[in-house]
């Protein structure tokens, strides 16, 4: 595999598009021969995406998802073009919600969220095993 590769995919501002990005990133992954914390990898991208569903994308919009693939790593980033920084905060016992973006923050090794010009991209980082 080279050093680096990259691929994204736009996804509609719908419910099921959570679990149309878990099966993009499944498949890219498998594409890819990275077999390392790929359910941890599928469970944070959906989360985002479902984020970005609830939160992030304006109604009619659509969000991206792009996956980087580097030596040691993968980066999931998503999108989308609407106001607002999430944050990651832990819920207490008695929410019933909110815990996504918290679930990303405990798997994933990196997380930040990166302000546009319109809107943010959120990007969670795992560090894979050396083949």
């Amino acid at each position: 595999m080279p050093v680096s590769s990259s691929t994204e995919q736009r996804f509609p501002r719908a419910r099921a598009s959570a679990r149309a990005v878990r099966q993009f990133v499944g498949d890219t992954l498998a594409g890819w021969g990275v077999s390392d914390r790929r359910d941890d990898m599928r469970l944070c991208a959906s989360e985002m995406a479902a984020n970005a569903v609830l939160h992030g994308a304006p109604p009619g919009r659509e969000f991206s998802v792009r996956l980087t693939r580097e030596r040691e790593g993968m980066w999931i980033e998503v999108r989308d073009s609407g106001p607002g920084r999430p944050m990651l905060w832990r819920p207490g016992s008695e929410v019933e919600r909110g815990r996504g973006l918290w679930l990303v923050g405990v798997l994933a090794d990196e997380f930040e969220v990166r302000e546009e010009v319109v809107g943010k991209t959120v990007r969670a980082g795992f560090k894979l095993a050396r083949d």
